[in-house]
């Protein structure tokens, strides 16, 4: 069974914002991916060179000429400061070692040694990681030099403790890792707000239409099951038709007018009800709604003051006659007839009944779902309130103290 169209498109809003929220993530971990090892690339950069430092001044320094002669190695500063370093023989000739005199990471002679070796058979700067004697990382680099033949013999080897680098590089994985979390889930929540956004009017606009198609068959309901009986009646007793005539014309004007009402609503939740905002009275107007409505017995009295509104006239007109249907409609007590007073002062209009009231605690569900006590669709309340809130103003509900309802209309004045 195919799911309504709204919750389609709710289901797709879930699956866009995981869209995003994917794409994010895997272009968070391929950009952090390359951060962290261009990170650790310059992390080893900064090691080597500093070992560098060392390495080339040592073979500057050292002098062998059949024995190796580190004086100058000695009184240089280098001598006594980290990164520690040991000059030691590597090639044919063989000869008593150097130790710098700070020891900064405690590191195997042995290993040391088989470094100078290696760099003194390949002739070439090595680089490395090392395990100290207490497990610490080392990075280490051996540079070899030659004797006055120009034959490698040994080689200038460094160390550096590679621990606090490898803690920096450590910490800037984890800010990393915590940046790509916190992307991923702004990216999610922005995803997940910016698609509610751009499917909110889709939504809201699917769900007036499903309210409006739900309130035109209950409204259309009882009219077309009379309309029928009336005219099945009609068939089978041509006698009666002269007085069930009148009685299905009225009842088709009833269902115009529903219809009509039910297209203005639409019109007004939908936005292309264009107002056309003009200076009116207020008093006059409702004055004339009052005339031109059949009371059918009713007792309404209006008390008005001079009122100018910026208005729409016809929805205002609307908005009045369905505020005066109401009240002539539900503002009765069984057996005796409607009474009604108007009043028309300072922008508002106040139409009291004296009716069975309604519900205080139910007023605003009462609106919202388009229904009343009294039995009617509500559908003509529901207008009055559209219209006051599209001219900026409001409609109140609520009950006398002495029993019936009131409406209260507030519309934007004109002062001028």
């Amino acid at each position: 069974m195919t799911a309504p169209t709204t919750v389609r498109l709710r289901r797709r809003r879930r699956w866009l914002t995981l869209f995003l929220a994917v794409l994010t993530a895997a272009g968070s971990i391929v950009f952090a991916w390359v951060a962290v090892g261009w990170d650790a690339e310059l992390g080893e950069q900064r090691l080597d060179g500093e070992l560098r430092r060392v390495t080339s001044t040592a073979t500057r320094l050292v002098q062998y000429d059949g024995t190796l002669i580190t004086a100058f190695v000695g009184e240089d500063e280098l001598n006594t400061r980290c990164p520690q370093f040991a000059i030691l023989p590597g090639g044919a000739e063989r000869f008593t070692g150097h130790f710098s005199q700070q020891s900064c990471v405690p590191v195997d002679p042995a290993l040391l040694a088989s470094l100078a070796a290696e760099a003194a058979r390949t002739g070439r700067l090595l680089n490395g990681y090392v395990r100290g004697t207490n497990g610490e990382l080392v990075r280490v680099g051996a540079e070899p030099f030659r004797n006055t033949r120009g034959q490698y013999i040994g080689a200038v080897v460094a160390a550096v403790d590679a621990g606090p680098e490898r803690d920096r590089h450590n910490r800037t994985v984890l800010i990393a890792i915590i940046g790509c979390v916190l992307l991923v889930t702004a990216a999610g929540a922005a995803g997940h707000l910016l698609s509610g956004w751009a499917i909110r009017p889709a939504v809201a606009a699917l769900e007036q239409q499903e309210v409006l198609l739900a309130d035109t068959a209950h409204d259309l309901r009882t009219p077309v099951a009379a309309l029928r009986a009336l005219a099945e009646t009609a068939l089978e007793h041509p006698t009666q038709r002269a007085d069930l005539l009148p009685r299905t014309v009225a009842l088709a004007g009833r269902m115009g007018s529903i219809i009509d009402g039910l297209l203005v609503r639409a019109r007004l939740a939908a936005g292309v009800e264009q107002l056309a905002i003009q200076p009116v009275w207020l008093d006059q107007l409702v004055t004339t709604v009052v005339e031109e409505t059949p009371t059918e017995g009713a007792q309404v009295t209006v008390t008005a003051a001079p009122t100018k509104v910026d208005v729409d006239p016809g929805l205002v007109q609307r908005a009045v006659g369905n505020l005066l249907d109401n009240a002539l409609r539900h503002g009765r007590r069984p057996g005796d007839r409607a009474i009604v007073h108007i009043t028309v002062a300072g922008g508002r209009l106040v139409v009291a009944d004296h009716g069975p009231g309604i519900d205080a605690e139910v007023a605003q569900e009462t609106f919202d779902r388009f229904s009343s006590g009294g039995g009617s669709s509500g559908l003509g309340l529901s207008i009055v309130r559209w219209v006051a809130r599209a001219h900026g103003g409001m409609l109140r509900v609520y009950n006398a103290e002495e029993g019936g309802a009131i409406f209260e209309l507030v519309l934007p004045t004109n002062d001028s």
